[in-house]
């Protein structure tokens, strides 16, 4: 439950849980941007290729899934990945309608260029191990319950209009 707060100080941007995240989302996105540097990788393509090194291949919708991501957002970041020689978007057999991804070698090679990251990144976080679990499962978990609410208000919206 969110901690109750006055009035006076409800619109304070320092009272906001969205800030706090938008604030360490930027600090985030900087520190991997110095760590996906000499991988060539921004940070969006970085979250494509672990998935992808993870799952070795996946329709674009099951990739936009695990990301979060429309396609309007996904596509163009394939598009840079499969020109740099990372993957490949090849349609399915079973279905004509769905695009699988794969990774090429070079995808798959590159993975270990990027083992250290994780580490290098967790270094900075300076959390004990304890802590940056909890703290990963807490953003899970609003993650989740953010996506399950704007799930039910768009059904709402759709069944009022």
């Amino acid at each position: 439950m969110a901690p109750q707060i006055s009035r006076d100080d409800a619109l304070k941007l320092d009272n906001q849980l969205c800030f706090a995240l938008y604030a360490a989302t930027r600090a985030m996105m900087n520190t991997y941007r110095t760590l996906l540097d000499h991988l060539g990788l921004t940070f969006p393509q970085y979250l494509v290729m672990l998935v992808l090194w993870e799952t070795g291949q996946c329709t674009v919708k099951d990739l936009g899934q695990a990301l979060y991501l429309d396609s309007g957002t996904l596509s163009p970041l394939l598009k840079r990945l499969e020109v740099a020689g990372l993957l490949r978007r090849t349609r399915s057999a079973r279905d004509e309608r769905a695009v699988e991804v794969s990774l090429t070698e070079a995808g798959q090679a590159l993975k270990e260029q990027a083992f250290p990251i994780p580490g290098e990144f967790n270094c900075r976080v300076a959390l004990e191990d304890q802590e940056f679990s909890h703290l990963r499962g807490q953003l899970r978990h609003l993650a989740e319950t953010l996506t399950a609410s704007n799930e039910i208000n768009d059904a709402a919206d759709e069944n009022a209009g």
